[in-house]
């Protein structure tokens, strides 16, 4: 989403860190082009304003002009503000100590709400929580059934009711949750294609009736500046602890995201980042102030390999490695592993440092990993434990079981001996007292593996 806000204001950043010196014209002019790529991001003119002047007013200090790096102080300077116009530091969920915690969900139709509370419902799931959905949006039959079925992927249950009373739908749901002994309700209520009195009116009622211990809104991320206009609305006559920003793995300018927190004063507590349960990410305006300069997102990378490795597995794989038996069924074990950390694309923008340029030049494709996942099991089992006796015409008959060529055969067998013989020099320099490493995701795609042409 941020990509064209990301290029406007590295090549700044590039063009102040080039200089030895720096003057007070030199930094007017670099905040004019980030003024401009921030109102071009549909930010608000007077969050933008707010931002330049606060940017300015730290960066013509005596301290800045004489630093030996000043350039890098000014760069830290707007890291550390766009932060701060995000929130600063995460924002957590906050829950009670009662049983059941009720989090109540509001938001425009087609803001992603119904979506965004079952992604919410897997989160907590995955904390140890037991949590339940109520479906109140009783005009759009259609969000129940989605509701239900996303409930039923989950294995969390629906509470739907009967009628079309929201509010008492509402209040039985709470009261199902506790007797099933469910320790967190999830309320997706209604909403309309724009504010009007009654949806804010249910949305009040239902917020009196299950007294919520958070209210979050869904806020699409494509709708620019309405969204924050729509949240103000929202603040005035509901009022609401956090925001929920969806789509952000879109094509939108992003606004929204960085607007929200400055004009209503409600920090972004998730974000949504794509279509998969999954997909939804604790905010950490922070990290997302690093990526969006080029600094990378170490931390999100590592909490993802985190998720998504199992230790049990990762245990049994580095005694494989150390013993020399790493196999094609254990690579691709491997890229399912990193296919569930989310796209290429996203992984590859957390890296620090990592040239955005050549990253857009290069032609991501994510169905290469189904490629190379069709070729492994076109083999036979013998043949995925010792590639070695992939002759001519196997090759050919695995070819045309994967629907490729022989080349792309080819290609993945030469770059798994090459990754086989990197692994096994690692393995090889743990063993001498080189620092111990735990193996649980590919250490490194040589040539063009994974989606590189």
């Amino acid at each position: 989403m941020f990509d064209n806000l990301s290029d406007r204001l590295q090549a700044v950043i590039n063009r102040l860190t080039g200089r030895g010196r720096l003057s007070e014209a030199d930094v007017d002019a670099a905040l004019r082009e980030v003024r401009m790529a921030l109102l071009e991001a549909d930010v608000s003119f007077a969050v933008v304003k707010d931002f330049v002047a606060r940017v300015r007013g730290r960066a013509v200090g005596e301290d800045v002009m004489s630093s030996l790096t000043p350039g890098q102080t000014v760069v830290k300077i707007v890291r550390d503000e766009l932060a701060a116009l995000m929130g600063g530091t995460e924002s957590r969920l906050v829950l009670s100590g009662r049983t059941p915690n009720v989090i109540m969900l509001v938001g425009l139709q087609g803001s992603g709400k119904t979506t965004a509370a079952a992604k919410l419902a897997n989160l907590l799931r995955k904390q140890g929580r037991r949590p339940e959905l109520v479906a109140c949006d009783v005009y759009r039959p259609a969000a129940i059934e989605q509701l239900e079925t996303l409930g039923r992927e989950l294995g969390v249950p629906v509470y739907r009711g009967e009628g079309a009373n929201a509010v008492a739908i509402a209040r039985e749901g709470v009261a199902a949750a506790r007797a099933n002994m469910r320790d967190v309700v999830i309320v997706d209520t209604a909403g309309r294609l724009h504010v009007d009195g009654e949806m804010m009116d249910e949305a009040a009622a239902i917020r009196d009736a299950v007294r919520p211990d958070q209210v979050l809104m869904v806020i699409d991320a494509m709708t620019g500046q309405d969204a924050v206009n729509v949240a103000k609305a929202f603040a005035e006559r509901v009022d609401f602890d956090g925001v929920v920003i969806s789509k952000l793995d879109g094509d939108a300018r992003g606004g929204a995201a960085l607007s929200v927190k400055a004009v209503t004063g409600k920090p972004v507590k998730f974000a949504s980042v794509g279509e998969k349960m999954d997909a939804l990410e604790v905010f950490h305006p922070d990290r997302m102030a690093d990526r969006i300069l080029g600094m990378g997102d170490v931390l999100s990378l590592i909490e993802k390999a985190q998720a998504t490795v199992e230790e049990k597995a990762a245990e049994e794989l580095e005694a494989r490695l150390r013993a020399g038996e790493f196999t094609l069924d254990d690579f691709l074990a491997q890229l399912k592993q990193l296919r569930k950390m989310g796209s290429l694309e996203s992984i590859l923008g957390m890296i620090p440092g990592l040239n955005r340029a050549a990253l857009k030049d290069a032609r991501i494709d994510e169905k290469q990993f189904d490629r190379i996942a069709a070729i492994i099991q076109s083999m036979t089992a013998k043949e995925r434990a010792k590639p070695q006796i992939i002759n001519g015409s196997r090759r050919e008959r695995i070819a045309l079981g994967a629907g490729v060529q022989v080349f792309d055969v080819n290609q993945l067998l030469k770059q798994f001996n090459d990754m086989k013989k990197m692994m096994k020099q690692l393995t090889a320099m743990q063993g001498k007292g080189g620092k111990r490493r735990r193996f649980g995701m590919p250490g490194g795609m040589p040539g063009g593996f994974g989606g590189f042409r």
